[in-house]
């Protein structure tokens, strides 16, 4: 068998229809703010990504700031709302602990920043291991002084969906701005930006099948923004610097493609999952999905699993062909643990015992079984070369302390 793909939450496969939409983009050189006819093919492709956009998210064309990726998207919307918030005396951001970097690490900075100079204060919800969300914590938060609530839409970590339409909707009536990270959101989760209330929603293109280099910041008409590039009159003036011409022809093509096999491709997303998980739990001891409970993406399954460290096992899994996810230090290069693992109440010893499993369009039920199958041969291997957990076994010992040796 081929080398098989498990990690489409990391990053995707161009799709057949988007790499049939990038070739035939290739021959598009012209700058697509050129009046000129080399310029009008150029200008066609980043029109037609808007359309397609828009009827996707249930949104208007207008509305749609294409960026470099959606970490671009994020500082500039997270730097707008703070900026709103200072000149209207709102000093307060709302957040979570399990946010993407280009979230979180953006809001410490405004908290170091500004403590003094404008008493910055972040307040930061923690989800339950079980992914619920403390929605009554929320609420006693919000209040006059909230500048921004930003909470991710779904997690890209444990797939676990937040309730953001509850979410936007206590954060308007308290007249705060409300951003949702949608980057795990995009062919996964029905969604209408029209009938959600929040003001700014990030995407990004190489998470939907596309080439990297692109993302897009959903901005409701009438919502504040500031430009983070200057310089060209690009994105109706709200982001400077030559549109990516390849990525948005491919970008393009995968959301045509989404279009015809939207329902096909839930279904058969939520197929794999399940019966990987299935699997998993019946014929592989001392495993828990954390969020199992809670409302998830279809495509994604986060497990610990006990007695093996998620680096060693992910090292031993792409030796035999397979790609995966963990939590472990050598999935990101961190010395450290996922954040935002431990951002869901996860010990260290659990987040270094993590795996993540996030399929694709196009993975098949006969590679899921084929794993799973790998799955067991190297946990077990790996289980025999822990003498902690071979003893606690003996000893009947408590897996929470004998998650790793």
């Amino acid at each position: 068998m081929s080398p098989v793909y498990f990690d489409h939450n990391a990053t995707t496969p161009l799709s057949p229809t988007a790499l049939k939409s990038l070739q035939d983009s290739l021959v598009e050189f012209g700058n697509p703010s050129s009046i000129h006819t080399f310029g009008r093919g150029p200008k066609k492709i980043l029109r037609d990504l808007r359309e397609l956009l828009a009827q996707t998210l249930g949104c208007h064309g207008v509305e749609i700031c294409l960026t470099s990726c959606a970490s671009e998207a994020n500082t500039s919307i997270l730097q707008t709302a703070w900026r709103w918030g200072r000149e209207n005396q709102r000093n307060e951001i709302i957040t979570s602990t399990v946010e993407h970097p280009s979230v979180a690490k953006t809001i410490e900075q405004f908290e170091i920043d500004f403590l003094e100079s404008h008493g910055a204060v972040v307040h930061r919800l923690a989800p339950l291991r079980d992914g619920t969300f403390p929605i009554e914590k929320l609420k006693a938060l919000l209040g006059e002084k909230t500048a921004l609530v930003s909470i991710m839409a779904a997690n890209n970590e444990t797939g676990t969906v937040f309730p953001f339409h509850k979410i936007a909707k206590l954060a308007k009536a308290a007249g705060a701005l409300v951003h949702m990270d949608g980057v795990q959101l995009l062919g996964k989760i029905p969604f209408s930006f029209k009938n959600w209330e929040g003001d700014y929603l990030s995407l990004s293109a190489h998470k939907f099948y596309s080439l990297k280099g692109l993302g897009a910041a959903i901005i409701r008409r009438g919502s504040p923004w500031d430009s983070l590039i200057r310089g060209g009159p690009q994105e109706r003036q709200r982001r400077a610097g030559t549109e990516n011409v390849q990525a948005a022809a491919s970008w393009v093509g995968s959301l045509i493609e989404w279009r015809e096999k939207a329902e096909k491709n839930l279904v058969l997303l939520a197929q794999l999952r399940d019966h990987f998980e299935a699997r998993v739990m019946e014929e592989i001891p001392d495993v828990e999905i954390p969020c199992a409970s809670a409302p998830r993406i279809p495509n994604t399954s986060s497990l610990i699993i006990a007695g093996i460290q998620g680096e060693t096992l992910l090292m031993s899994l792409d030796l035999k062909g397979f790609a995966v996810g963990t939590g472990a230090a050598c999935s990101s290069g961190r010395p450290e643990p996922s954040a935002t693992l431990l951002g869901f109440g996860l010990t260290r010893a659990e987040a270094e015992s993590s795996l993540r499993v996030s399929f694709g369009w196009f993975n098949q039920l006969a590679e899921v079984d084929a794993f799973v199958d790998t799955l067991k041969t190297v946990v077990s291997r790996l289980r025999n070369l822990n003498p902690k957990y071979l003893r606690s076994q003996l000893a009947n010992t408590p897996q929470e302390e004998v998650l790793i040796d």
